[in-house]
């Protein structure tokens, strides 16, 4: 304690050769702790791209083969069985196919998805105007449909709150309730898409096949447990299909991300740390540069200290506490600066922060590697110096 002490006393006596010395340290523990909190937030964002995709980890599909389809209603409670027997709280049918809408300049077919409320859940579904399916919307008369941007422009825009509806070219006709809108997801998307609840849309009359599915069967989906997926697809596969009965199988696979040996978001990491790595050498550098410029002009205050006593060991700890506590101070001011430029609104645009739905705040790993790094750098660019301080001979100090 006595030593840090000491070292901040020298450091006040010393401030204009500490601020010199140590501003560069600051920018580079700011940009060093900057660098690794973007990275979070980046990484986040990739992370979010692949569960928009395949869906959170971990999702995993589920498929029906049969030689004769079950019955829809038998399929349907068993797989509601199987959710609730594993307290699955996230699962979803998928089925995909088209509507034929009437637009004001003709009937167009519309792909489509007919999905449960839980896959917006799963997949990180994000709606720009409206909301995404909500519980009740299962029991409207008019059947509710998401819409994405494209569909949303050729139908002239309409405030959803005055509950537009779109005409659906079925067996006498059939009137869905526009509730939310998807926001582009590139510039090549271009054509109408939508999504509807799945039991609305096998309601929905077709010309000789009964209802819109036509015997086509869903496929399944449902968000696990990552700890424990394995074994919970082996025992809904093999339930789902004990409770279809005989001659139905069940694949069942993961569909999300995390799935892959390889990590997706390794270059990210890599990149980041290599940066980091970079930023952190340059700061090094400065910082023992001028530590040793600095010692030659405390030369003759060194051997006025050793001719009161202090040994060896003394001056070079004093020294190298110097620079310790100097660049804890500098990391402590540029982990600050870096916080307030990660959570500023200007870099969160900049890395999509925007659009994410679960914004990360700033890691506590980059706070602490830009302190760490901080005394880090302090101890190692004190060596020299404190060497150099060890190596001058009273006689010569006093001279000089």
């Amino acid at each position: 304690m006595s030593a840090v002490v000491e070292a901040m006393e020298e450091l006040r006596i010393h401030r204009g050769r500490v601020l010199l010395s140590l501003v560069g340290v600051a920018v580079a523990v700011c940009a060093l702790a900057t660098v690794v909190g973007a990275g979070a937030v980046a990484e986040q964002g990739v992370r979010e791209v692949s569960e928009r995709s395949g869906g959170r980890a971990a999702t995993a599909q589920f498929n029906v083969n049969a030689s004769t389809p079950p019955d829809p209603a038998q399929l349907n409670a068993a797989w509601g069985e199987v959710l609730e027997r594993y307290g699955i709280a996230y699962g979803s049918r998928i089925v995909y196919g088209q509507l034929t809408v009437q637009f004001a300049d003709g009937a167009v077919p519309v792909a489509t998805q007919a999905v449960d409320p839980a896959y917006g859940v799963i997949h990180r579904v994000r709606v720009s105007e409206g909301s995404w399916f909500a519980p009740g919307d299962a029991e409207r008369l008019a059947p509710a449909i998401v819409i994405n941007e494209p569909f949303w422009e050729r139908i002239g825009r309409p405030a959803l709150a005055t509950n537009p509806t779109v005409e659906l070219l079925a067996e006498g006709g059939v009137t869905a309730v526009v509730v939310g809108v998807t926001p582009k997801t590139g510039e090549w998307d271009t054509e109408p898409s939508a999504f509807m609840l799945a039991d609305a849309y096998a309601a929905i009359p077709a010309s000789g096949s009964g209802g819109m599915m036509g015997g086509q069967l869903p496929s399944f989906e449902a968000w696990l447990d990552q700890n424990q997926a394995e074994p919970l697809i082996e025992a809904i596969r093999r339930d789902f299909a004990g409770a279809l009965g005989d001659g139905a199988q069940v694949d069942g696979f993961r569909s999300d991300y995390a799935a892959f040996g390889e990590d997706p978001l390794l270059f990210v990491k890599l990149l980041v740390a290599g940066v980091a790595v970079v930023i952190l050498l340059l700061g090094a550098l400065g910082l023992v540069n001028i530590a040793l410029v600095t010692v030659r002009t405390r030369i003759r205050e060194i051997g006025i200290r050793r001719t009161f006593g202090a040994t060896a060991g003394r001056v070079f700890f004093a020294v190298l506490m110097e620079s310790v506590v100097g660049t804890f101070v500098a990391g402590v001011v540029g982990v600050g600066v870096a916080i307030l430029l990660v959570r500023s609104p200007l870099m969160t645009m900049v890395l999509g922060g925007a659009e994410l739905e679960d914004l990360p705040g700033f890691p506590i790993e980059a706070a602490i590697v830009g302190l760490g790094s901080a005394v880090l750098v302090g101890a190692l660019a004190g060596v020299l110096p404190a060497l150099a301080a060890v190596r001058v001979r009273v006689i010569d100090a006093i001279r000089f």
